[in-house]
């Protein structure tokens, strides 16, 4: 394992607060602050990239063996990652709460409805139209994502497939060399705990070669598109569980098809709508769910005016 001189203030600031909290602002806040300083351009997460390389099935299988609370501790220092590159949206706390609502509604009828710390959906403030899922349950949409959408439905659809990358670890297995799991399974909470200077450094080393992986994909190179269309059909059963219109994912779907820019955003980090859309439609008919859209058309629209 490469030495690492130092630890990087988002890794202390995130080991130091340990498994409290969720989206609140100002815990981000300051784990994101950390961040921004230690996270600059060419900095060792960056370089980290150069790493060796596993198999997926490797990374597959110790994702697979890592516990719920050390998944959190790696998405907790993702999710301050994300929030040191993006503000935090905070002046729309009924939207907020709307979105964990939903949010909530999907886990519960879901087969991973109790996580470590619970599923938590925060807003980022930007126009880019995207989305992110760290392991253990936090979530993000920007903005401009939630602009896109015309019906509560449409909105459960993207929180549902965001849902599905954390429940079938798509961020985990983008670790490409295991060993950075596999070291967290046996050691991560013996070295959090540590006094020993150098347990410490080799545990912030693991975390930041994992985090700098998971970021890589979910920011700059996207999942696999098999990754892609999982979670795509996940979320059509996690929708009809939920009692959400299954087809809303064709609709949330097409309107990002005609708004989104290939270079960025969504469209940097996923395969074409039109290719989605192909996919979803082969599995949309072993869905049918009563017509209830109606009945959330009210809230949706009183909701959405905070933005």
């Amino acid at each position: 394992m490469k030495k690492h001189s130092a630890i990087p203030a988002a890794v202390a600031a995130f080991l130091a607060l340990g498994a409290c909290g969720s989206l609140d602002s100002n815990v981000l806040g300051g784990l994101a602050t950390g961040g921004a300083r230690a996270l600059g351009a060419g900095d060792t997460f960056a370089n980290a990239l150069g790493a060796g390389v596993g198999t997926f099935a490797d990374s597959s299988k110790a994702a697979r063996e890592l516990s719920p609370e050390n998944e959190y501790y790696i998405g907790r220092a993702v999710a301050a990652t994300i929030t040191a590159r993006y503000k935090v949206y905070d002046e729309a706390p009924g939207l907020q709460l709307y979105l964990n609502k939903i949010c909530n509604t999907i886990v519960i009828n879901s087969p991973r409805p109790e996580i470590f710390n619970g599923y938590h959906v925060g807003i980022l403030d930007t126009q880019e139209i995207n989305a992110f899922a760290s392991p253990g349950g936090h979530i993000f949409l920007t903005r401009g994502l939630i602009a896109c959408t015309a019906t509560e439905d449409e909105l459960a659809s993207v929180i549902a497939h965001e849902i599905a990358h954390i429940q079938l670890q798509h961020g985990l297995t983008a670790v490409r060399n295991s060993r950075y799991i596999g070291a967290a399974v046996s050691g991560f909470a013996a070295g959090a705990g540590s006094a020993a200077g150098g347990d410490i450094r080799e545990l912030a080393g693991i975390l930041e070669d994992s985090v700098a992986e998971i970021i890589n994909a979910m920011v700059n190179t996207g999942y696999a598109r098999e990754q892609e269309y999982d979670a795509d059909s996940e979320a059509l059963a996690l929708l009809a569980a939920a009692g959400y219109e299954p087809s809303s994912i064709v609709q949330t779907l097409q309107a990002l098809g005609k708004k989104q820019e290939t270079g960025s955003g969504f469209g940097k980090t996923h395969p074409a709508p039109r290719d989605r859309l192909a996919q979803v439609n082969k599995d949309l008919d072993k869905y049918h769910t009563p017509e209830t859209r109606p009945y959330r058309k009210a809230r949706f629209s009183i909701v959405k005016q905070e933005m």
